[in-house]
């Protein structure tokens, strides 16, 4: 709750709702002849930083405000009719028979003039 944003008459009625509470809790003390401490609500104390939590619409304005965004982005570039486009998958190659025959013959070819290398130290 933002008290700038009440109107006054609210916040006066509080303020005298919280005068009347600690009249009332000076009588208390005064009859029960000790301090009384205020009634201890369920929330804790405020303590290190508050965490910034976000309106939904403040989210939505943000969201609208990133899609312009992106949409003055695209028709700069001239690339509205392919900013969803879904790009066919490439298809795996695949090496022909002969192609892996030749590979396998050069890698052979390979081997047998190393050993023929290291035979001959």
């Amino acid at each position: 709750m933002n008290l700038h944003t009440l109107p006054t008459a609210i916040l006066k009625e509080a303020y005298e709702i919280r005068q009347q509470i600690e009249k009332l809790e000076a009588r208390i003390s005064e009859l029960l002849g000790g301090k009384v401490t205020p009634a201890k609500s369920d929330k804790k104390p405020a303590t290190g930083r508050r965490k910034h939590r976000l309106s939904p619409e403040g989210r939505a304005r943000i969201a609208a405000a990133a899609r312009a965004r992106w949409a003055r982005e695209r028709a700069a570039s001239g690339a509205a009719a392919k900013a969803y486009s879904v790009k066919p998958r490439r298809t795996k190659r695949t090496l022909s028979p002969e192609a892996r025959a030749r590979i396998a013959a050069a890698a052979k070819a390979r081997w047998a003039k190393r050993k023929a290398a290291e035979g001959t130290n």
